[in-house]
């Protein structure tokens, strides 16, 4: 559900607690982090990439928006461990929002500049993976609430299903 962050900016944090079946923890911290998969099974990529500048992996990923609204663009960097906590195998995945010059904002998209996601997976003691991500971001502009409760209630559990889906297809394709 989201929560409104701070309460007199209008902005969302997202705390989202889900489970994927038939999912392992490892194949989906994988899933999650395979660019150029990602790109087959998430309609909302327009562009998608890695790169190194200045001895540090930075992405760059637009997302395409419906019209009438402007596509937004990310640049961030990532990282992903494997943790042991009390004998529980966590792995985690978090991402945040990075200045490169490098990679200079583009007309027409409006650079989301302040982005910060934590994602942790673990078993669910079956096949299965239990998931939990915060996710903020400032999209910029005039986010109209019809697409905020969009998010909501419809994006996020479709994504879930989403990366079941490509969880599912990873394992047959690798």
């Amino acid at each position: 559900l989201p929560i409104l962050f701070p309460q007199q900016s209008g902005l969302y944090e997202y705390k989202i607690f889900g489970g994927l079946a038939d999912c392992t923890p490892k194949l989906c911290a994988d899933v999650y982090m395979d660019l150029d998969f990602r790109k087959q099974w998430d309609q909302y990529v327009k562009e998608l990439y890695e790169k190194t500048y200045d001895g540090e992996k930075v992405i760059y990923w637009e997302v395409k928006y419906p019209f009438p609204l402007s596509n937004r663009d990310y640049v961030y960097t990532r990282e992903r461990r494997e943790m042991d906590v009390d004998g529980r195998k966590i792995w985690v995945v978090l991402a945040q929002s990075v200045s490169v010059p490098q990679c200079p904002e583009k007309p027409g998209i409006i650079r989301v500049k302040s982005y910060k996601q934590s994602l942790a997976i673990e078993s669910d003691g079956k096949s299965g993976s239990k998931v939990y991500m915060y996710y903020f971001d400032n999209p910029g502009g005039m986010i109209p609430s019809w697409l905020v409760n969009w998010a909501a209630k419809s994006g996020v559990p479709a994504f879930l299903k989403d990366i079941q889906k490509a969880c599912l297809s990873y394992s047959k394709s690798t």
